[in-house]
């Protein structure tokens, strides 16, 4: 496999990191004005917690890496 780095990957993963990092940051008035309150703070918190780490691998330009795995448990060449 043929991996090279990719610099716009790489911004898109810190935007895609922060983004997740702001929305842990800010749970409460996230749940409060889009979900239901306080039944849903947990699941804000961990969107923003999964947001962070795809954000990551994003950055480190794994995500190509992972799905080339995924698609070859499927296609087999």
């Amino acid at each position: 496999m043929n991996y090279t780095f990719d610099i716009g990957w790489f911004f898109g993963g810190i935007a895609i990191a922060v983004a997740g990092a702001l929305v842990v940051i800010f749970y409460k008035q996230i749940a409060d004005g889009l979900a239901n309150g306080v039944s849903s703070y947990d699941h804000v918190k961990l969107f923003g917690v999964i947001a962070i780490v795809v954000g990551l691998l994003i950055t480190a330009n794994l995500h190509t890496f992972i799905l080339s795995g995924i698609v070859s448990l499927f296609f087999k060449r």
